[in-house]
């Protein structure tokens, strides 16, 4: 029965998505927000391998904007796993049993790329040709010129995923894991760094959110998206793609909980890694407001004392 309720989830997410979308809920529609998020807490308390399984197709019908509905869907996971606290000072994600394990998708997300996209896509990983591959891309994935409607977002989160599985699984034939430096210098990294550089911010906002789509619960794929989001923040060429990065993280931190482990990781290693510079860029200063938000974002992921220590060694004020 999993199959056709995901289905008509999946049909409910679908009707809901224009008025979620325009923010035009009148009165019956809250109404019918409202009972879908009850719904999905209950999935979540209940049912949370439901949602682990299905995460995917869920995530790719629900409008970007809607933030708090696809973290109660992202915030699942088995229940015969223990999560380790994300504040753990000293946390190593990369000695858990779990993060080697990949999670089960039960959807079939290759099924939206056309026939010659993938074949293309597949030369490309295994031996970087056709070389125009890359430079094809950011066309192959635009769908019009109207602003909000440019993109296939099926697409770029399929997209996304494949070339993230397939690179999870070059690594682990090598004899490795993901971790900042072996995901580098591949070919599935060109396709990432092209995008994050080649977009422009509507299109990047897409890509950067299908890949905290995959910042889940202690498995491979929460581990190396986490790995590759920070790697892009740390190559960045300009400081408007970290600017837009942060913002993907942070947009989805300051709703209510429940937010994902894999999200909470992936930003308290960002802006505690003296490594990423986070508190000398010039977006986390620009005004007062912004700055205070930071910083009670901070001191909520890691506790008011060690946030100042982070925040003071530094240089932020």
């Amino acid at each position: 029965g999993w199959p056709m309720y995901a289905q008509l989830l999946i049909d409910l997410f679908k009707y809901l998505a224009p008025f979620l979308r325009n923010v035009e809920l009148n009165k019956p529609m809250q109404i019918l927000y409202k009972g879908t998020l009850r719904v999905l807490l209950v999935l979540l308390h209940d049912f949370p391998e439901f949602l682990c399984d299905y995460h995917y197709g869920f995530c790719d019908v629900i409008p970007p904007n809607c933030i708090q509905l696809r973290n109660l869907i992202l915030s699942a996971f088995p229940r015969n796993m223990r999560l380790p606290d994300p504040f753990t000072p000293n946390l190593k994600v990369d000695m858990l049993s779990e993060i080697n394990i990949a999670p089960r998708i039960l959807t079939n997300f290759t099924g939206v790329m056309p026939s010659q996209f993938k074949k293309d896509l597949d030369s490309y990983l295994k031996t970087r040709s056709p070389v125009t591959f890359l430079s094809e891309l950011r066309s192959n994935l635009q769908v019009s010129n109207e602003p909000g409607n440019r993109y296939n977002i099926q697409l770029i989160n399929a997209l996304v995923l494949y070339v993230g599985t397939q690179a999870i699984a070059h690594i682990h034939n090598k004899g490795s894991t993901p971790s900042m430096s072996t995901i580098t210098h591949s070919a599935h990294m060109d396709i990432f760094q092209n995008l994050a550089v080649d977009l422009d911010t509507e299109g990047r906002y897409l890509f950067l959110n299908a890949i905290a789509n995959q910042l889940r619960y202690p498995n491979s794929h929460t581990h190396y998206f986490s790995c590759t989001m920070l790697y892009l923040f740390a190559e960045a060429n300009t400081e408007a793609i970290q600017e837009q990065i942060t913002r993907v993280l942070l947009e989805r931190l300051i709703v209510n909980r429940p937010h994902p482990w894999g999200l909470l990781i992936t930003f308290i290693e960002l802006i505690k890694n003296p490594a990423f510079k986070f508190w000398s860029h010039d977006f986390v200063h620009c005004a007062p407001e912004i700055e205070k938000l930071f910083q009670s974002v901070a001191q909520c992921c890691m506790g008011q004392k060690q946030a100042q220590q982070v925040m003071e060694g530094t240089g932020a004020s």
